[in-house]
């Protein structure tokens, strides 16, 4: 018989999450991209001072859904730094949607009545060359500072506030442990009702929708609601697709909103052909974006005209309930402004 005062106690071992395995294996030169998709250097002009500027970064799964040699891929124009960048166009600025003067505490932003976003975190699983906050200083702002207690303290004392919407960067970078605990303090909070995350990750790295998350996701007593961001059709593979079942089978309120982007999404065939796939994936068309005025992304722009022709034809040939809003933001409004009310310059 064995001894048992001679048996050792063993720590359990905590495997690294598959997507975290994943996340840490992304594509992060232009050189590794490149050679990854079997493009040449001189078949792309880079800009080096954007990759410093904002530095690239993609999942390997993402960019398998790139076409192999093809330069202009829509995937791969999201996220390759070009000297397009490089072009200074005024009024395109840093911080464009005036989120610096929206916050009212450690990175709480408070913008719209009635609910309040969360600057989770500065990272990010793709950097997309659009993103409006690519020069957002997310060491000044963050709410995760201090365990959240000034967003806690904040949501305490304004009880008008009904939804928390979980934003960043990307706040499923965060690990389902830190995402947990702070569901729990919600959780605390009677009158707030809604917990809304906004995340690429379920469509650049659809290996985070993992069981951990789904078992925070469905055992708070708020109602979950999952704001994704696919801009073009190929993005959503079968993988994206099941992880996207899976959210909905836990009973998560899935919504995509898109960003209108000049030569990837900026046509009635691929914004039809993306309403399609999201809506066999389980997911409803929310918002289509005009983009956000940032710094270094000008040449992604579709003039307000081409927009609202492009939002006409769709509704023709789409049911209303597969036809994203249209709109844009506007520094300093309470709401998102619908593009069909923009004055367009005579």
């Amino acid at each position: 018989m064995l001894n048992q005062a001679m048996i050792t106690r063993t720590e359990k071992i905590r495997q690294t999450p598959v997507w975290q395995q994943a996340l840490a294996q992304s594509l992060q030169t232009v050189d590794e991209l490149l050679d990854y998709i079997h493009l040449r250097r001189d078949q792309v002009a880079i800009s080096r001072t954007a990759c410093e500027q904002f530095s690239l970064k993609i999942p390997r799964g993402y960019a398998d859904r790139m076409q192999v040699g093809n330069s202009h891929d829509p995937l791969l124009r999201q996220v390759l730094p070009t000297t397009d960048e490089d072009i200074q166009v005024q009024n395109y600025l840093m911080d464009p949607v005036g989120d610096q003067d929206a916050i009212v505490a450690d990175g709480v932003l408070q913008k719209y009545h009635g609910r309040v976003l969360l600057l989770t975190t500065g990272a990010c699983a793709v950097h997309c060359r659009y993103c409006f906050r690519r020069h957002f200083p997310y060491a000044e702002a963050n709410a995760a500072r201090a365990d959240w207690s000034s967003a806690i303290r904040y949501l305490q004392a304004n009880t008008d506030v009904h939804e928390v919407i979980l934003s960043g960067g990307d706040p499923l970078t965060l690990s389902d442990e830190r995402l947990s605990h702070l569901v729990g303090k919600l959780d605390k909070l009677p009158h707030i009702s809604t917990l809304r995350i906004h995340t690429r990750l379920p469509v650049v790295l659809p290996e985070r929708i993992c069981d951990d998350l789904l078992s925070w996701l469905t055992h708070s007593r708020l109602h979950m609601v999952m704001v994704i961001h696919s801009n073009h059709s190929q993005e959503i593979d079968q993988g994206v697709a099941e992880s996207l079942g899976r959210l909905k089978q836990a009973g998560i309120t899935l919504l995509n909103q898109s960003v209108l982007l000049r030569g990837i999404n900026d046509s009635s065939d691929e914004l039809i052909a993306l309403s399609h796939v999201l809506f066999r994936a389980g997911v409803l068309p929310y918002y289509l974006h005009c983009l956000d005025p940032v710094s270094g992304a000008s040449h992604f722009d579709v003039d307000t005209e081409k927009a609202l022709e492009l939002i006409e034809e769709i509704q023709t040939r789409l049911p209303g309930y597969l036809v994203p809003r249209l709109v844009r933001e506007v520094a300093g409004e309470t709401a998102k402004t619908p593009v069909s009310s923009w004055k367009i310059p005579g």
